[in-house]
């Protein structure tokens, strides 16, 4: 993919990525995020519930997130060879049976690994929208745009993506609470599932999805696979990861914190203080200068973030901990659209859905692991040892950033000693 930014005068005909996608489009790959978005806190409200233990809601909704991330790269390789139509639609039937399933289960008589292995079902099959959605995104604006707007325009639909996620993992946890208070525990399951059908069926079959069917005719040629494990790439890999441990540790942390104020049903609405501060600032990122290049945005961002995680971990009291939360938000979602950005400009040729599925099962692991075991350290070592884990998380973030910066350097002196200067990309993909 080329992914400069060169000069080019647009045209008034110029397509838009309104016009590109159809006005269907977005409202659809939003709602179709949502399943997922309720799948973790919707398995340990029904479990907790079903199985009379915390502990255990726990464990199965962290192996939701691990089974998540050692299939989901496996479906964004199905959609890169095969196309997203086939791919998405198969993880779609399978997932809302395996929603189904999971609802059953719980309140069957089975035993306790019964319940683990359809948790971990549920999160294999999950169709995985997000990741998916970028991948075609990137497709439109590489195919169907002048390569004038490319640059821009990429960085613009990155922001609204991480904006559109950070909104649905808002959403979707009271979701899932007005479901399980107001009906019963499975029915967030069971609402899940019937979203699946419609909604990810509908993004499947979308007229979007046909630009990617090509591959499965060996139109495209896709590089080998080797080229995913390059080290530039694997760095952005690890500061995705770093932002999942961040959001895991956090979660856990302000629930241990709300639960000794006596007050743990509230953690939700106290974190989405994070979460709909992050989303605003990911849109607003968009208008940054092309000088402020995606290298030093990581920085800056994880600064951030590092400075919203010291608060949380010696806040005193609530107000203390909500302006942390407030001052992380600053950086999360823009730290998100810089990784995601550089995961698109360094996909190898014919392998964008397979990054941007590595990197969505990147979060997804590290908010899985990272929920586990702070659920644990709050239990043994008490609350104070659970706030201190975000720091920890956002420290993984700025050093990924101060290695891609390192790396970025490095490439950069290469071309120059090469005479390959000409291949510089000064706009907004310089990193």
């Amino acid at each position: 993919m080329s992914h400069e930014s060169s000069p080019q005068t647009a045209g008034s005909k110029d397509p838009s990525m309104l016009s590109i996608a159809g006005p269907t489009y977005f409202p659809i790959a939003l709602v179709a995020r949502l399943p997922f978005a309720m799948m973790v806190v919707g398995v340990l409200t029904l479990v907790v519930t079903g199985r009379d233990s915390l502990a255990f809601g726990g464990l199965s909704s962290a192996m939701v997130g691990i089974g998540s991330a050692a299939v989901g790269p496996l479906v964004g390789a199905a959609a890169d060879r095969f196309g997203q139509r086939r791919a998405v639609l198969a993880a779609g039937i399978v997932n809302s049976l395996a929603l189904l399933l999971m609802a059953w289960v719980v309140f069957s008589p089975l035993p306790g690994w019964a319940v683990l292995a359809s948790a971990a079902l549920v999160g294999a099959s999950a169709p995985q929208v997000g990741p998916m959605s970028r991948s075609r995104v990137v497709t439109m604006i590489t195919t169907k745009l002048p390569e004038g707007r490319r640059g821009r325009t990429l960085l613009s639909m990155m922001a609204y993506e991480s904006a559109a996620d950070e909104v649905i993992f808002v959403f979707g946890p009271v979701i899932v609470g007005m479901l399980a208070t107001t009906m019963s525990p499975a029915a967030p399951m069971i609402g899940a599932a019937a979203l699946t059908i419609l909604f990810v069926g509908a993004f499947a079959l979308h007229p979007t999805g046909r630009a990617t069917d090509q591959h499965a005719a060996g139109t495209v040629e896709q590089a080998p696979a080797r080229e995913l494990r390059d080290p530039a790439l694997v760095t952005v890999v690890a500061g995705v990861f770093g932002v999942g441990l961040f959001f895991g540790f956090t979660l856990t942390g302000l629930t241990a914190f709300m639960r000794d104020a006596g007050n743990a049903e509230a953690a939700g609405l106290f974190y989405g203080v994070m979460g709909v501060g992050s989303a605003a600032l990911a849109l607003g990122s968009a208008l940054l200068p092309d000088a402020f290049t995606l290298g030093r945005r990581w920085i800056t961002f994880s600064l951030a973030m590092v400075a919203g995680a010291s608060l949380i971990a010696a806040a005193p009291s609530l107000p203390w901990l909500v302006a942390g939360l407030a001052v992380a938000g600053i950086g999360v979602g823009p730290t998100l659209v810089t990784e995601f950005s550089l995961g698109a400009a360094r996909s190898p040729r014919g392998r964008s859905a397979t990054v941007m599925t590595i990197l969505g099962s990147a979060i997804i692991l590290g908010q899985s692991l990272a929920s586990a075991v702070n659920g644990e350290l709050a239990e043994r070592f008490g609350t104070g040892v659970a706030q201190c884990m975000p720091l920890v998380a956002t420290l993984i973030v700025l050093s990924a950033g101060l290695v891609n910066a390192g790396l970025t350097r490095r490439q950069s002196e290469a071309a120059t000693r090469a005479g390959e200067g000409e291949g510089d990309q000064p706009g907004p993909f310089a990193t």
